[in-house]
């Protein structure tokens, strides 16, 4: 824009006309600032240089006379310009809004659920066939210990049965050797006895037969005969008054080579032919 000098010949629309288009030129700036600030919220500093035309002069001094020089055409006068309208900046379009995603549909919701419950039922009862499994897999294993630790019983008891039979037995034949060899040593101390006293038997003559006499005979542990008894008679009185004089001859009587074997009373028989 050419600001008009001092002094020209412009009239005061003239300048009314320059002092509007200045005004107008600073309120476009103004709002082209506060459009910014208002756009931006974080606005950097500007920098803005205005320039205004000089004030007229009051009471200017009457121009010195000078020849008049030939009047000039009148100017047209230059059109008025327009103040610039204010740019509208376009709305803003509201910031897209994502729409929530739609729930599902309650059948597909349900059908999942119900996948889910029956997931969580078979691993359930997977659980469980395992728990099971293993509980009889320990109770197996207990029953298995059980009839192997029975049979060891058994076997144990059966071995101390056997053992105890076996000692049982060898005690009864112990017994029984000892009872046979003290019989025997019994018989043979009788026999002795027996044996000496038919030596001093006298016979009577005409025996007929060969009758038994028996006799009890009480004996001290030294032999000594304290006591002769005609327990069976012969039927020969002379035979049985024979037998008893040996008896009583005999004395005292032999002694069993074991102190066990002695015995106080003792019955003794008597024949003949013996």
């Amino acid at each position: 824009m050419r600001v008009p000098r001092a002094g020209s010949g412009w009239s005061a629309v003239t300048w009314i006309a320059v002092i509007l288009a200045v005004a107008v030129h600073v309120a476009f700036v103004l709002f082209l600032i506060f459009n910014v600030t208002w756009r931006n919220p974080k606005p950097e500093g500007v920098i803005v240089d205005l320039y205004a035309p000089p004030a007229p002069v009051e009471n200017p001094e009457p121009p010195k006379a000078s020849p008049a020089p030939p009047p000039e055409p009148p100017k047209p006068e230059p059109p008025k310009a327009e103040p610039p309208k204010p740019r509208v900046e376009p709305p803003k379009a509201p910031p897209k809004i994502e729409p929530p995603p739609s729930p599902p549909k309650p059948d597909l919701a349900l059908k999942e659920k119900q996948a889910k419950a029956e997931r969580e039922r078979k691993e359930r009862e997977k659980q469980e066939a395992e728990k099971r499994e293993a509980e009889k897999r320990e109770a197996e294993k207990k029953q298995q210990e059980k009839r192997l630790a029975d049979a060891r019983a058994r076997q144990v008891r059966e071995a101390d049965a056997l053992k105890a039979q076996a000692e049982r037995e060898r005690q009864a034949q112990q017994r029984a050797a000892a009872d046979a060899a003290h019989a025997r040593a019994d018989a043979d101390y009788v026999r002795r006895i027996q044996a000496k006293i038919r030596g001093n038997v006298v016979l009577p003559p005409d025996l007929p037969g060969n009758p038994e006499a028996v006799f009890d005979v009480v004996q001290l542990p030294t032999g000594e005969i304290i006591d002769v008894q005609l327990v069976k008679s012969s039927g020969v009185r002379a035979y049985d008054e024979a037998v008893q004089r040996a008896i009583i001859k005999s004395s005292p009587l032999p002694r069993p080579d074991a102190p066990d074997l002695f015995r106080r009373n003792l019955t003794l028989k008597f024949r003949p032919l013996d």
